[in-house]
């Protein structure tokens, strides 16, 4: 069994005495009713405050639409209620760990090895968590213009979004989307792709946007597409301050899981995600799919 693959498997050993909620990532089916708004979540501990001298961003962005999420049943997305509150703390706990980083990243790319690992839910929920906080603005983008799917998974118009700023048709306000139930979180969709991926993102237009995200959001969450799977998300990588690698131990092929994790540079993974984490037989539950993501620290594991 390879090194990672051992880490993870020591990693569900690690985990809390509790079963979790199933997080995965899958295409739910159309014309299920949507999700009543989650309940006010628990607050949060108290995290440390910004690195000293760290910029403060100046949010003059006003998106022009406010749309509530649609999120179909059953759907592994905002866990931050009553009924969800374990899944949630899992991703609390990968809120404080990008919140307690050294290097304090603020524009952040969510990746993996291939498709299927869930890295489009972890990038959602992550940015769900970061916006729980009171004194932080955060944005979620779709750039995975290939296989785009937030908007999708939230309800929300699926165009204009990034592609059509980065083609000129529309302004940054005019393409974001501000988020009825969570007002601190904002998403541009992956909009109307015209041209080639990968022509777009290697533009002046794509560095000036990533400069007006630093300006005006805390932290940004980029979901991308797979590592070396296309050139976008090298396009991507280069102008973010980090990377969150998704794997799932029972679906990641473990050779493409290394040749992914050693081409993200040295000094820019924040961390891995391990993706439905099996569930302890001591916890004896009826369900024996029960899953949660679980934040393990460390460049193979994190």
């Amino acid at each position: 069994m390879s090194r990672i693959f051992e880490a993870l498997r020591k990693a569900s050993k690690d985990a809390p005495d509790f079963p979790l909620p199933a997080i995965i990532e899958e295409q739910y089916a159309a014309g299920q009713p949507p999700l009543e708004p989650a309940s006010e979540p628990v607050a949060a501990a108290a995290e440390p405050p910004a690195a000293e001298g760290a910029p403060e961003p100046q949010h003059d962005l006003i998106s022009r639409r406010v749309h509530s999420i649609r999120v179909p049943a059953g759907a592994p997305l905002f866990p931050f209620d009553t009924e969800h509150s374990r899944a949630g703390e899992q991703y609390r706990i990968v809120r404080t760990k990008i919140v307690q980083h050294p290097a304090q990243p603020r524009l952040m790319v969510v990746s993996s090895a291939g498709p299927g690992d869930g890295k489009t839910v972890s990038s959602v929920n992550i940015a769900a968590a970061l916006a729980l906080k009171d004194d932080a603005n955060v944005l979620l983008i779709d750039a995975d213009f290939r296989r785009s799917s937030v908007a999708k998974l939230l309800g929300l118009p699926l165009e204009p979004g990034l592609a059509d700023v980065l083609a000129g048709g529309c302004t940054l306000e005019d393409a974001m989307v501000r988020i009825e139930q969570s007002p601190n979180l904002y998403v541009l969709p992956g909009g109307n792709v015209r041209s080639n991926p990968a022509e777009m993102l290697d533009s002046q237009q794509w560095r000036n946007l990533c400069a007006a995200f630093r300006r005006n959001f805390h932290y940004t969450v980029i979901d991308a597409p797979p590592v070396a799977g296309v050139a976008d998300y090298d396009l991507i990588q280069v102008v973010c301050d980090g990377v969150i690698f998704v794997t799932r131990p029972d679906h990641t092929n473990r050779k493409l899981c290394f040749k992914a994790l050693e081409t993200v540079p040295s000094g820019k993974l924040i961390g891995v995600v391990v993706n439905c984490v099996e569930e302890w037989p001591l916890w004896k539950t009826n369900d024996y799919y029960y899953y949660a993501q679980r934040p393990v620290n460390g460049r193979h594991r994190a």
